[in-house]
């Protein structure tokens, strides 16, 4: 056996588990004999996801700056200190030939380990507009993998390759699924079908957005699948089980996500870099809603991508329990602006950048070792 070693840290929300994931099973597709250790953070939901998706992970005691409680930050120097420490514990025991950086808490303190230990990483920048984090280590970095154009403005020019966002390729599979996917969600044909996705974590704007525009679906005759997010999932099940169930679908992950995208008519989502990414491919019309809770509000940044294309429409966080449901009511009813989504989304699909990455990574690993 002489499969290389690499190891991919990051994760935190799906937008970074997902194309974690993907790279992995790219790698292994490749090279069958690669040894793939991935590391995340205790307590999120990578600890889950990636065993799940059959890969080992090793957990991090890190966490993110809170910007909403001071006091909560007090240990974050000295989990900082320890993450490092046991970041190099773990390149020393596993010797990687190459480490993979897909952003995260856990992305941070074993990339920055990996460079003071001579271990060679890439970097793959899902978003239009870099983190502090992905700066900083992108100068030790051999590649970054980026999504959008004009990424220099962060990178090193020489060191960026445009792959696009690696995707769940399972997910986008929709191809024929329609009448089976509204089978599956206990859906009519006779009914317009609109997906609402708040992120994997949930959103509480877009549940709020739905539960407060529920008599004007129901008066519009639409259905919708609603991803609420499990933390929000039982405070809202109820009350909309209890009256409207033949045409609100609540959940609070959506395991099916092919079968979703299928059944769509209409999509409403946050607008992370992965998930624009999938639906760039799945090719539907489609009105994006910033999550304002990120850092240097790159959601915004990622939507107007789309938005200044022609590609999608866009609401406005602070706006959305207000304008989002005239928004697709409006939009479900213009076939002409559908069609036209429709045309420009397509244009921005990029189907194999886990490809890409994934033989880059096994190249660059030929020529690196653990020194």
């Amino acid at each position: 056996m002489n499969g290389k070693r690499i190891i991919i840290s990051g994760g935190g929300t799906g937008g970074h588990i997902f194309p974690a994931v993907s790279i992995a099973n790219a790698l292994k597709r490749i090279a069958p004999d690669t040894e793939i250790l991935f590391v995340g953070a205790l307590g999120r939901m990578e600890m889950e996801r990636v065993p799940a998706a059959g890969y080992q992970i090793i957990g991090l005691d890190i966490q993110g700056f809170n910007r909403s409680s001071l006091l909560k930050n007090l240990k974050l120097p000295v989990k900082l200190l320890k993450s490092l420490w046991r970041a190099k514990e773990i390149l020393r025991d596993f010797k990687p030939h190459m480490a993979v950086g897909v952003g995260g808490y856990a992305s941070g303190p074993l990339l920055h380990a990996a460079g003071t230990m001579k271990v060679p990483y890439i970097i793959q920048e899902q978003n239009s507009y870099a983190g502090v984090t992905n700066k900083r280590l992108a100068k030790k970095a051999e590649k970054i993998f980026v999504a959008f154009e004009n990424m220099d403005r962060f990178f090193p020019n020489e060191k960026i390759v445009l792959a696009g966002n690696p995707i769940r390729k399972e997910s986008v599979a929709i191809e024929g699924k329609r009448y089976e996917a509204l089978d599956y969600f206990d859906l009519s044909a006779d009914r317009k079908t609109v997906l609402v996705v708040g992120g994997s974590l949930g959103s509480d704007t877009m549940n709020k957005s739905v539960f407060g525009a529920i008599d004007r679906i129901v008066e519009q005759n639409l259905q919708v699948i609603w991803q609420c997010g499990k933390y929000y999932f039982e405070s809202y099940r109820e009350k909309v089980e209890e009256r409207y169930r033949s045409y609100i679908k609540i959940y609070p992950f959506m395991e099916r996500m092919d079968y979703a995208y299928a059944a769509a008519d209409v999509i409403v989502s946050r607008a992370g870099a992965g998930t624009i990414s999938e639906l760039c491919v799945v090719g539907k019309p489609v009105v994006l809603v910033p999550s304002p809770n990120v850092a240097e509000d790159h959601q915004t940044v990622n939507a107007k991508s789309l938005v200044n294309r022609g590609a999608a429409l866009m609401v406005s966080d602070s706006r959305a329990e207000e304008e989002l449901f005239d928004q697709v009511i409006d939009l479900i009813s213009d076939r002409e602006l559908c069609e036209r989504l429709v045309t420009e989304i397509k244009k921005m699909a990029i189907v194999d950048a886990d490809v890409v990455i994934a033989k880059e990574v096994l190249k660059l690993a030929d020529k690196n070792g653990y020194r």
